[in-house]
């Protein structure tokens, strides 16, 4: 788009990426530079929010599992009033907007409204995931596609999921807030079909200094999980495409045991 792309009473969702700064593309870096009013989600790094001018107006608007600080209509009408008020507006929300980032009713609520509003997409973290442990989320012959997946649903309401799609075998299977129902997980593929053996990788603080990753196996997948701290943003990444970073992330647990004592 054009220079004058971000015009008084204008609204963008920017993707920050999965927590470091430096995989912001230049777009979102430029919007931050000129926002007069940024929203930002809890998973937004805070090396992200160290862009944002001094001056700028802040608020957060985080939400974590179990933990919102703002319900989802509330954030829409500050969102609209912020643009009624003709300030240039960033939404800053963590990985891609597109990908689990409830963009589509900030996006209706906005257009609605009649303010313009408009997308600046973001690594989402299975991408940044799949980088930090040097393997690719597709491997022919292997992994013909990756499905992305949510794990997050209505608290005491079972995952609404069809286990037998994903249990089909040819995908990489990326799973997004999936240490709370890792148990649920494990058990819905494997009554499905997919075989206990299928190699898992559990990431969390995925690009962050304190990123952790673990290779196990999908029959130890809810085991596994505990040794990742309550209400850390995990992602769970399983498939036969995984197993090509299996060595290089055991050898990094191990040294990172050995960092840390």
């Amino acid at each position: 788009m054009q220079p004058d792309d971000f015009a008084p009473g204008t609204v963008w969702l920017v993707g920050a990426g999965p927590g470091d700064p430096e995989l912001l593309t230049m777009k979102a870096v430029r919007l931050v530079e000129r926002a007069d009013i940024v929203f930002y989600d809890a998973l937004v790094g805070v090396g992200v929010l160290a862009l944002i001018p001094t001056g700028t107006e802040t608020v957060s608007v985080g939400k974590r599992s179990g933990r919102h600080s703002k319900d989802q209509r509330t954030i829409d009408t500050m969102l609209v009033e912020a643009a009624a008020a003709g300030k240039r507006v960033v939404r800053l929300k963590g990985g891609d907007p597109s990908i689990f980032g409830r963009s589509t009713e900030e996006l209706t609520a906005l257009r609605d409204a009649g303010y313009p509003v408009h997308i600046c997409p973001g690594i989402t973290t299975a991408c940044a995931a799949a980088a930090s442990a040097g393997l690719s989320l597709t491997l022919r012959g292997v992994a013909r596609d990756v499905r992305f997946v949510t794990a997050h649903s209505k608290r005491g309401a079972a995952l609404d999921i069809d286990w037998t799609s994903l249990a089909s075998g040819g995908s990489t299977l990326a799973v997004y807030m999936g240490r709370d129902a890792a148990g649920e997980i494990m058990r819905g593929l494997m009554r499905a079909g997919l075989a206990e053996g299928t190699p898992v990788m559990i990431a969390c603080h995925v690009s962050g200094r304190d990123e952790r990753r673990l290779a196990t196996r999908l029959d130890l997948l809810e085991l596994a999980t505990r040794s990742f701290t309550a209400n850390a943003p995990t992602l769970i990444l399983i498939g036969e495409a995984v197993r090509q970073g299996a060595s290089a992330l055991t050898i990094s647990e191990a040294q990172a045991r050995q960092t840390h004592g």
